[in-house]
């Protein structure tokens, strides 16, 4: 358990956030969410300890244990894959390091022998005897197979050092644990496997992720830091968002009678607690929906940018013909034999082993690049708009943000490039900016700019949530919902590919695996995994 009492910080005259008091309990895993800046890694710092509050205090339950997932990734680059997961039970670390020195003496004495049946007393209490065991489970579940466990930590790639941080954090079922951003750099059916294990989570959880997905599989509870202030809300995220969108619809109907309005709450609670019991969710998760209070539901002050994509002219029969198209660099192969139609109305999700694999393919049918075999066809009615997951190109030249908008626009009148940017959350100080210093997430909201400027028909989206914010990526999700055209995406964001997507390519280095299912049933299908299994690594 986790306590927070009147805590506060600031840096220089301005406070980030004061008051804040919360308990978090056992059983209970808390979603921290809120703008980009707001302050959600800084919260987790300050319960770790790492950063001193300007005021205030976080207090644990007595002798219990916090585990926090690492973020420098060099930081035990000299030791091997197992002891650095070892290493995050620091006391079960310490007494196994003592054991060793004490019984490589060679003057052992009787006074060591009374240490060394204390420390194997401690050793035992704390499972010592199978943690080897356990964390090698721990980093085969992520994915890190046996024959890198003995390997040093910096001989291993960037994605494959973030698992083992994730399995050092993870490991010794800590009595706390603190995750930000843990399902950054991992694959679907690692973020399956995390979701899993953290569901079935009897200890106290606090995850900071931009994976709305996760979130809502993992979390009892959110914790929204907005405007100074920190409140904590029964519900997993999608419960957040749409009682809090549901009450601000309310409070602009001013006309409607507070009895009318408590009746509509109380449906939508019924509504999504019988969404929530559906789930996978074990019964220790499903505990929140019996604190759903409607008294908690409140307007919140996000603002979400207007992603609204317009085509300015219908598809026809034709799409996209791709035939046999494959390439090749270096000696390795990134896809082969790729032979699909796109059908008009198309959702289509690509997968590949990698990132690399979509965005060379996506650039071929853009024909940024030249494939190593085979053809592919547009159709004549098609208008792309293509969103890259490697932006740099677009913003090397010295421009204020209107006037980079206005180049890929056919007005280019200040007050229209005004109030576009405005929609997307530009306004004031930010349409002086230089577009070279704008920041990643602002960068990706210019770049869905440009693309709704072409009014296109057909949308090549290669991770279209990477830098973008929480309300940024809902506004985006949302849109595409609707979108009345064709969507070819890849992307890590789950829900973002559950809510769109009706079909999935995966490109394989052995041809297509080609299905209209839905994206979690694909994942799930042990005949689909094996068929995976057998492609990438044949």
């Amino acid at each position: 358990m986790i306590t927070v009492s009147n805590l506060a910080i600031q840096f220089g005259k301005k406070p980030l956030f004061a008051d804040v008091n919360l308990k978090f309990t056992p059983g209970n895993c808390y979603g921290v969410i809120g703008a980009n800046g707001a302050g959600k890694s800084t919260f987790l710092r300050l319960i770790s300890g790492e950063l001193d509050p300007t005021r205030g205090s976080v207090l644990m339950g007595p002798g219990e244990r916090l585990s926090v997932l690492k973020q420098d990734h060099h930081a035990f680059d000299g030791f091997p894959v197992l002891d650095t997961v070892l290493m995050g039970h620091k006391e079960l670390w310490r007494v196994m390091k003592e054991k060793e020195v004490l019984y490589a003496k060679t003057d052992f004495s009787e006074e060591d022998g009374h240490l060394a049946a204390k420390l194997e007393d401690e050793f035992a209490q704390m499972d010592g005897w199978n943690a080897e065991s356990d964390a090698a489970m721990l980093l085969s579940g992520l994915g890190i197979k046996e024959d890198f466990h003995y390997q040093l930590m910096k001989d291993l790639d960037a994605k494959a050092k973030v698992r083992v941080l994730l399995a050092q954090a993870l490991f010794g079922n800590p009595d706390n644990l603190l995750l930000d951003e843990p399902t950054n750099d991992l694959d679907l059916e690692t973020v399956l496997w995390l979701e899993n294990y953290l569901g079935n989570s009897q200890n106290t959880v606090i995850v900071v992720s931009h994976d709305r997905h996760f979130l809502d599989n993992v979390c009892t509870d959110v914790v929204d830091i907005d405007y100074g202030k920190i409140h904590a809300f029964s519900g997993n995220y999608t419960f957040w968002y749409e009682s809090s969108q549901l009450a601000l619809r309310q409070q602009a109907a001013a006309n409607k009678k507070a009895e009318e309005k408590r009746k509509e709450l109380q449906e939508f609670i019924s509504r999504f607690s019988a969404n929530v019991a559906k789930s996978k969710q074990t019964t220790s998760r499903k505990k929140m929906l019996e604190k759903l209070n409607i008294e908690e539901i409140e307007p919140s002050t996000r603002r979400y940018p207007g992603i609204i994509f317009q085509p300015e002219r219908q598809t026809g029969d034709r799409v996209l013909r791709v035939e046999g198209l494959s390439y090749e660099q270096d000696g390795e192969v990134f896809f082969k034999d790729a032979t699909f139609t796109i059908e008009k109305d198309d959702k289509v999700v690509f997968l590949g082993k990698d990132n690399r694999v979509m965005t060379m393919f996506f650039k071929i049918i853009m024909g940024e690049l030249a494939p190593t075999s085979g053809s592919f066809e547009w159709g004549v009615t098609i208008k792309k708009a293509y969103l890259p997951m490697d932006n740099t190109e677009y913003f090397t030249e010295n421009k204020k943000l209107y006037e980079w908008l206005g180049d890929y626009s056919h007005d280019t009148s200040e007050a229209f490039l005004r109030g576009y940017l405005g929609k997307m959350l530009f306004s004031g100080d930010d349409l002086q900016k230089n577009v070279q210093v704008l920041s990643g997430g602002e960068k990706m909201r210019c770049m869905i700019s440009r693309m709704m400027l072409e009014h296109p028909n057909t949308v090549i989206l290669d991770h279209p949530t990477n830098h973008l914010d929480m309300e940024s990526i809902q506004s985006f999700n949302n849109n595409m919902k609707v979108f009345p055209g064709q969507i070819l995406m890849a992307s890590h964001d789950h829900e973002f590919i559950s809510t769109v997507c009706t079909r999935v390519i995966d490109l394989t280095p052995e041809g297509v695996i080609d299905k209209y299912m839905d994206f979690e049933e694909y994942l799930t299908d042990e005949k689909i995994r094996a068929n995976r299994e057998a492609r990438y690594h044949r």
